[in-house]
């Protein structure tokens, strides 16, 4: 199986997770979900297409919490898929980092969802989501900035998508330190992932038929300049907040 064909299986399995959902919308309207609606969208990713992602998992977690499946379980899991992203990236499979980053982000999304619904939540377990969050996403973008390790300008892009990414998260932990409510900004956690992650997919298929890696290059060029612009825009409101 060739990367093209990695990224060809996520392609289709997007193009049925949006029809089935538009069915949805016709039928039965949004599949709300109290964390879309406490986190709400951005300029950059819509709440509706953070409802979408919710609904299409709801099977999954639905299977797993019979199981009896931790969120631990699924936490330590994503580390896999997620490191695996990065090696990918590194050599090039952008179909199969595609794939295998998307497993990691969905574990990430799935442990904390279990952990409300079967009432374990714990700070124990957060921190560990997060310290796993801070491995899987900076795997993919190390494993870019390898790959870029002769093209200058996307090589510091990468690693300047690494470092934004890094930074907006630490508003957010900073934010809740000092128990300020955390500023709202762009290129979160998710974002980050749909545009990367998506790009990576559409990638190994431009790279097939076009020769380019344009939507690579695109997504990291965005989330590089929004996330770093994002971070001191929320530094910024965080520490008027605590003047």
């Amino acid at each position: 199986m060739t990367d093209f064909h990695f990224g060809a299986a996520m392609a289709v399995w997007l193009a049925s997770l949006i029809l089935l959902y538009v069915v949805r919308l016709a039928l039965r309207g949004r599949a709300r979900h109290e964390r879309t609606d406490s986190h709400g969208g951005s300029p950059f990713l819509a709440q509706s297409i953070m409802e979408m992602g919710y609904w299409g998992l709801s099977p999954l977690m639905d299977w797993l919490v019979t199981r009896r499946i931790t969120p631990d379980h699924v936490t330590w899991f994503s580390l896999l898929p997620g490191l695996g992203a990065g090696v990918a990236a590194a050599f090039g499979w952008f179909g199969l980092a595609c794939l295998l980053g998307t497993m990691a982000a969905f574990a990430d999304i799935i442990d904390g969802v279990l952990a409300r619904r079967m009432g374990i939540s714990s700070e124990a377990g957060e921190v560990l989501d997060a310290a796993i969050d801070r491995y899987t996403e900076s795997a993919l973008l190390v494993g870019l900035t390898v790959y870029y390790r002769n093209d200058l300008p996307w090589m510091l892009l990468s690693a300047g998508a690494l470092v934004g990414g890094f930074m907006v998260s630490y508003t957010t932990a900073k934010a809740e330190a000092a128990h300020v409510t955390p500023p709202r900004g762009s290129m979160r956690r998710a974002e980050r992932a749909v545009y990367l992650l998506t790009a990576a997919g559409f990638t190994s298929l431009t790279k097939e038929w076009f020769a380019t890696e344009a939507p690579i290059l695109f997504a990291i060029a965005l989330v590089s300049v929004v996330a770093n612009i994002s971070a001191i825009r929320r530094f910024a409101t965080l520490m008027r907040s605590l003047r």
